[in-house]
């Protein structure tokens, strides 16, 4: 049997989520997130977990089009990374993609080998919806379109990630 299995996320996972990604935050390798966005988005994460409980990694499958998703926030414990959690992370937000309809799946990640490995390929600015997607995703809110859109607003944000993209 597996050393984990992975779930969707449930409200009572949010400080387990938090514990996991904030050493990523610190080392400025994931983008820290807000405990009411994480609530907010709940219903967007799975979580991987051992047997006793203990929360060991997160991902979420963010819906930004008819056919585009985003992985985000996808991360492993301190002593879990190397163990297959975000591959079985990765798997099961792939599969709650298609399960949506969704056909192509974006991801902005320092963790380049990880996701080409998994099928992922860099991509140029603007390469990845037309003019008119580009026009209705301007009025959204979200950061993480904004950071996709590559805006100004966000460039702080960013961090220099490269941008990725698979076909489902």
């Amino acid at each position: 049997m597996s050393e984990f299995s992975v779930r969707r996320a449930r409200t009572a996972d949010i400080p387990g989520i938090l514990r996991v990604i904030d050493p990523l935050v610190q080392a400025r390798i994931l983008l820290g997130k807000e405990r009411v966005t994480l609530y907010e988005a709940v219903q967007q994460f799975r979580v991987a977990e051992t047997s006793d409980g203990q929360l060991v990694g997160c991902g979420a499958l963010h819906v930004m089009w008819e056919d585009l998703g985003e992985v985000r926030t996808l991360a492993a414990a301190d002593g879990w990374r190397g163990r297959g959690v975000g591959h079985a992370l990765l798997e099961a937000i792939e599969t709650d993609a298609r399960d949506l309809g969704l056909r192509r799946l974006f991801c902005l990640t320092f963790e380049i080998g990880f996701f080409a490995g998994h099928g992922y390929a860099e991509i140029e600015e603007g390469a990845v919806v037309s003019a008119d997607i580009y026009t209705e995703l301007l009025r959204s809110p979200d950061d993480g379109v904004a950071e996709f859109l590559d805006l100004a607003r966000v460039k702080q944000n960013t961090l220099g990630n490269t941008r990725m993209l698979k076909q489902l």
